[in-house]
Parts: structure tokens; C-alpha cells; sequence
């Protein structure tokens, strides 16, 4: 099947009320969020698409208005641990009883020239801070299917890593994401190099070199964290000066592929793999209970990701259906670089590995409604293994059910149900969640890939 065929095909399976949380297309050519290079006016100097996303929700929990924090209290590799300098939560986000207002979304996509799109996203808290998500280009002109994209953007690993949070399925991120990669997934500045070649069978490559600044793999503490011990004095012997600066960057790299057989045209298929290594990644635990050390070494992660859409006959997405699930394996590999108590651990190694899945689906059940479901956990492997020591941390999980409306192409309407099961250092904790959601559109915006 040529390339525009499928691409066509899957345009079909993503159904209705979609086109407006839609995203960049992962081909050469593909405009910015829908801008097309062919359409480049003579002489216009500025004359971006313009859109805005606008997000909100209603929230209640049976936890006394702790169930939103709760996913990022599991225990695993990446918890607090008493550390520093590490955001215990984890949170995207988080939801307070009663209503939420979510970050409102600013898109600018404009074809540049001939040779290259740029897409900027900019968003806006409901305290006014204005913060930047994404800022690049990508060429558009290079020969034999390759594309180049730089600046600051949501890398291509796996299959969820790259969409925005008003194209996620459900509210929150989904567990090995949220823990493994991060609140938002990899995001970095970087350069992509990707390759689509003009095969029968889809096929899709990409490497980035990422600067690696990052919350949970590839990490840094630094000087941060290191003057606010020393300012609360829990720094009692030796220096920590010698840690207080990371490698010189790029010093996250990763690597991925993408593979879409002929199913013919009502059915598709795309299963990827995908990893990422952080060659510099270091922790600063220890505090106000334990004695501060300090940990250097590597990180690294590897997955798969699977996606199945089927679009039926029927109009608006009505007896559409669409599975994906995606698997994530995470390795940390460090030393004691600095013990301010016990200096004769100084040079002993450190493993942490942890797992985690999700799988979901949805099903399209009249014109303009759908039913979803999700399981996601993480902790399946979830270890700690030192000389002659090992610690095990129990998994969490969690179960989410919606039911979604979309009136139109922009606009959505969702309620969904989670029960989330997270294993703390507390022991487990539960609770049963409640959210009524909106998306709205406003003004151009590109349409869904696969």
C-alpha cells in the first residue's frame, strides 16, 4: 500500500470529534499541527494558525480531597525516598475537590518557507504564570523521507509520549509514564533526525541527542539541591562542590521504531519500540533523617507500544474501536559518589529497576459518544540491589472507566470514574475518583495521526 493511502486510511480510522485534538503527523512533509509548506504566501511575513485550548473539570473523591496525590506517592525507584531535591508527587496537575481550571493551550503553526514549519505551545495556569511546552521546526524539503526537528518539543518514543494533555484519552497520565519518563513524559530541547522510507509496509525510525534536563530519567539534582542542605546544615563532612555541575549536554539520546502492516482499509495496526539513555544521572538523598550521599552513574529505559483502530461503516464514530497499550522497563545504575557518614561505601553500586504497563480502549456506541477503559501499573519489578543488600517495593495500580461526548470537532465532554490502588510507605491507599470534563477548541488545528 503506498504511503498516502495508509496515511489516508488512518486519517478515516481516528473517527469523530477528534480533528480538533489533533497533532503533528510523524511523516516528512507533514506541516506543524496542519500547516502546510505548499500554501507559503509571498511576502507574509507572519500568518500563523491560532489556536486555543480551553480545560476544565469537576472533581470529587471518597480520600477527603487526597485521592488526586495519590498516584504520585507510589513507592518505587523514583520516590522521594527522604531525597532531595525531588518532587515527591509527581503531579500534572493536580486535581482540589470542586472545580479545576487546567492550563489553557496556545498553538501558533505557520509553514516558514519552502523548507521549513515551526509550532510553537505556550500555556497559560490559572494563576497567570505563562510557561512554554513546545517551540521547533522541521524541515520539510530534505530528500529520501528524512526530516529534521529542533528546539525544544515532546519526544517520538512510544505512542502517547508525544501527545499533548488535551488529546489524552483520560485525565490523568497514565501510571509507567507519570513514574518512569515523567508528569509530562520526555520533553527536551534537542535535535530529531527521522527516516520514513518509501516501503510497502509503513515504516518509521527516529534518534534524538536531547540536552537532558530532566525530572525523573536522566535527572540532575545539582546546586539546587546541594545549597539548600548545606543551608540547613545537613552537610557534615567533606564538600559537595565536586557534584554540583552536570556533564556538558546533550546527555539524553534515544532511539525509535515504528512498523504499520497492511490490514487493509478498514483496520490498522502500528507497534513500535523504543529507548532512551541518560549518560549522566545523578541523586541527592538524605536530610532531615538520613545522613546526605550522593549518587552518580547512568539511567536508562526500553519499551514497546501497540496500537489497533478499527473504523466501522457507520458515521461520527459509531462502532469505532481503538486499543493501545505500551510497556516500560527502567534501569538506574549508580555509585555512591559522597557519604557524609559513612565514606567507606564510597564507590559501591547501586541498581534500581522498575517496570510498568497500561492497556485501554474505547468504543464508539452511538454517532458522537464513546466508552473507554484503562488498567495501568507499575512495579511488576520494583527493587533496589546493593553489595550483599536488596529492597522490594510493592506495585501499584489503578482502573479507570469514561464515557465521552464530542458535539463536534471542537468540543468534548467527559466523565470518568479511577480507583487507584498505590502502594505507599504508609501501605496501600485507595480511593474512589469522580471527574466532569470539557475540552473546547478554538481556532485552526491540525488533525489526529494514528
Amino acid at each position: 500500500m503506498q504511503r498516502t493511502a495508509w496515511l489516508a486510511g488512518i486519517a478515516l480510522v481516528v473517527g469523530a470529534g477528534e480533528t480538533a485534538f489533533g497533532q503533528t503527523a510523524p511523516y516528512p512533509g507533514a506541516g506543524a499541527a496542519g500547516s502546510s509548506s505548499a500554501e507559503v504566501t509571498s511576502g507574509n511575513r507572519f500568518n500563523p494558525d491560532i489556536s486555543v485550548i480551553l480545560e476544565g473539570n469537576a472533581y470529587w473523591d471518597d480520600a477527603d480531597g487526597e485521592g488526586a496525590g495519590l498516584p504520585g506517592l507510589a513507592e518505587g525507584i523514583n520516590a522521594a525516598h527522604g531525597g532531595a531535591g525531588h518532587d515527591h508527587g509527581h503531579a500534572h496537575g493536580g486535581d482540589e475537590p470542586g472545580f479545576n481550571l487546567k492550563p489553557t493551550e496556545l498553538l501558533f503553526s505557520a509553514s516558514v518557507d519552502p523548507y521549513f514549519d515551526a509550532f510553537v505551545q505556550a500555556v497559560i495556569e490559572d494563576s497567570g504564570e505563562v510557561g512554554l511546552e513546545e517551540a521547533y521546526f522541521t524541515t520539510t524539503a530534505l530528500p529520501a523521507g528524512l526530516r529534521v526537528k529542533g528546539g525544544q518539543f515532546l519526544s517520538g518514543i512510544g505512542y502517547h509520549n508525544e501527545k499533548h494533555r488535551h488529546q489524552w484519552e483520560f485525565i490523568e497520565q497514565n501510571l509507567p509514564y507519570q513514574h518512569l519518563l515523567g508528569p509530562h513524559g520526555l520533553m527536551d530541547s534537542g535535535v530529531q533526525l527521522t527516516w520514513t522510507p518509501a516501503t510497502p509496509v509503513y515504516t518509521h525510525f527516529g534518534v534524538e541527542a536531547l540536552q537532558g534536563d530532566q525530572e525523573v530519567v536522566g535527572r540532575f539534582a545539582g546546586e539546587e539541591a546541594i545549597h539548600g542542605l548545606e543551608e540547613e546544615g545537613h552537610v557534615t563532612g567533606g564538600t559537595l562542590d565536586p557534584y554540583r555541575d552536570p556533564d556538558e549536554g546533550p546527555r539524553l539520546f534515544t532511539a525509535f521504531a515504528k512498523v504499520a502492516p497492511d490490514l487493509g482499509y478498514s483496520h490498522e495496526l502500528q507497534a513500535g519500540l523504543f529507548g532512551v539513555y541518560a549518560t549522566d544521572h545523578q541523586e541527592i538523598h538524605g536530610g532531615e533523617t538520613l545522613p546526605v550521599h550522593v549518587t552518580n552513574g547512568q539511567s536508562w529505559v526500553v519499551g514497546t507500544d501497540w496500537v489497533y483502530a478499527y473504523d466501522a461503516p457507520d458515521q461520527y464514530g459509531k462502532g469505532d474501536i481503538k486499543l493501545q497499550a505500551e510497556y516500560l522497563y527502567a534501569v538506574k545504575d549508580l555509585e555512591v559518589a559522597y557519604h557524609a557518614e559513612d565514606p567507606s561505601v564510597e564507590g559501591d553500586r547501586r541498581e534500581f529497576t522498575e517496570d510498568g504497563f497500561y492497556v485501554q480502549g474505547r468504543y464508539g456506541f452511538a454517532a458522537n459518544w464513546r466508552a473507554g477503559a484503562r488498567y495501568d501499573m507499575v512495579g511488576l519489578t520494583n527493587k533496589r540491589e546493593g553489595p550483599g543488600t536488596a529492597t522490594h517495593w510493592d506495585r501499584s495500580e489503578r482502573i479507570s472507566a469514561n464515557v465521552t461526548w464530542s458535539p463536534s470537532h471542537f468540543s468534548r465532554l467527559q466523565a470518568q470514574w479511577s480507583r487507584p490502588e498505590i502502594a505507599t510507605d504508609h501501605g496501600t491507599e485507595t480511593a474512589n475518583q469522580f471527574f466532569l470534563r470539557y475540552i473546547l477548541s478554538l481556532g485552526q488545528h491540525g488533525a489526529h495521526d494514528f
